[in-house]
């Protein structure tokens, strides 16, 4: 573990003793993180999506600095934990939009990007979300790793370590929850 870490998990340990000025320590170590994490989930997005990676990142920071009785253990729990938020989030946030009637589904782009655009692979989150739900009732335990490790991005040692597995079992569950999702999105 390096010096940030450690400093990110002593500042994550004082403030859930109730330290205050933990947090406002701790914000700037973790905001390029979870601006890197919210940033990766728009990477395959359409362009011209309505959440944008700086929102998300205010809105989980908005929602883990009311979180008053979580004990956090260290960096990578709570970037699992903020990995659960985000998915939380941009599955609302698409639920809201398909709900849209009027061209919610509609791209705007101004003539020089209808040129050039070029048809990008996205992940249906609905679809995603869906999946997950089904694969947390045959397996919770793979659940919680597609969401540390795709979610959160969380290494196999640091997806051990949160779920208190060793990092075969994480491997092996990573494959396996893989390799289910794909054959459940691509029948979808």
């Amino acid at each position: 573990m390096n010096h940030q870490q450690e400093n990110v998990t002593g500042l994550l340990l004082d403030w859930s003793t109730g330290n205050v000025e933990a947090l406002e320590e701790l914000l700037p170590l973790v905001y390029d993180e979870l601006h890197r994490l919210a940033a990766g989930y728009f990477f395959g997005e359409k362009r011209g999506h309505t959440l944008q990676a700086t929102a998300l990142v205010n809105e989980v920071y908005l929602k883990m600095v009311d979180q008053k009785r979580v004990r956090w253990q260290n960096r990578a729990h709570f970037f699992g934990v903020a990995a659960q938020m985000m998915r939380r989030i941009l599955v609302d946030h698409a639920r809201k939009r398909s709900a849209s009637k009027r061209g919610g589904e509609v791209q705007k782009l101004s003539l020089d990007e209808a040129r050039d655009a070029v048809p990008e692979p996205s992940v249906d989150l609905l679809a995603l979300d869906q999946a997950l739900t089904d694969l947390t009732a045959l397996d919770p335990q793979q659940t919680r790793v597609v969401e540390l490790r795709f979610f959160a991005g969380l290494s196999v040692v640091e997806t051990a370590e949160v779920m208190s597995i060793s990092p075969a079992t994480v491997k092996r569950e990573w494959s396996v929850a893989k390799a289910w999702l794909f054959r459940r999105m691509g029948s979808a």
